[in-house]
């Protein structure tokens, strides 16, 4: 078996699409995040739910042919070491100067073109979050880029990476932080299965588009 290949689906993938597990000295399935544990590997596609299926199907004992004890809940120790992971780098963003704090703020980095992506709170209003909202599709129409958006964390876990106190939006900003935090969110976001919001102001983008031209 082709050391990238998911043993749930068979099919081969770059890492980044994969999450890699090992098996630890008392037998049991270890999530390897960072990929650089030793020893053999098997790999699963980085969603819960075929990492849920693998551990349901037991698929591990066939990959590492041998007995291996799965972890009660492998997905969620696995969403919680991507969310550490994630929170993590933001701090690390932050202490580089390379977040905006605030509706105020993150709109005025969204439209100046500074944002790289957003993050809303869980207990984001609809009211604050569609005003970043028109902020984003009015900087795509001016030929900006897509600054996606996330609803990842609750206040509580974005104000504690964030070192303030009712963090309820952020905007991290271009530059090589920036970046260093969107691949993790990106994982974050594709293994909880993406973000809806931002499928629907794409969708809408696109519609508006549309509409432009049929007037043209």
């Amino acid at each position: 078996m082709n050391d990238r290949t998911c043993i749930v689906t068979r099919r081969q993938a770059e890492p980044d699409e994969l999450i890699r597990f090992v098996v630890g000295p008392d037998s049991a399935v270890v999530p390897d995040i960072k990929k650089n544990l030793p020893g053999r590997g098997c790999w699963v596609t980085a969603d819960r739910l075929h990492i849920d299926k693998a551990a349901a199907k037991n698929l591990f004992a066939r990959a590492f042919k041998a007995q291996v004890a799965v972890p009660t809940d492998l997905g969620g120790m696995v969403d919680g070491l991507l969310s550490r992971s994630a929170l993590g780098m933001l701090g690390l963003a932050r202490k580089a100067g390379a977040i905006a704090l605030g509706a105020t703020k993150v709109e005025s980095a969204v439209r100046g073109g500074l944002a790289l992506f957003v993050l809303h709170a869980a207990e984001a209003s609809d009211d604050g979050v569609r005003k970043i909202s028109q902020a984003r599709r009015a900087t795509v129409h001016l030929g900006g880029p897509a600054i996606l958006a996330y609803k990842l964390f609750s206040e509580a876990e974005l104000s504690l990476a964030l070192g303030g106190t009712n963090v309820i939006h952020a905007a991290v900003l271009a530059g090589d932080a920036g970046r260093a935090v969107q691949k993790r969110m990106v994982a974050l976001d594709r293994y909880r299965g993406g973000s809806p919001d931002d499928l629907a102001m794409l969708a809408a983008v696109a519609d508006e588009d549309d509409a432009a031209e049929d007037m043209e």
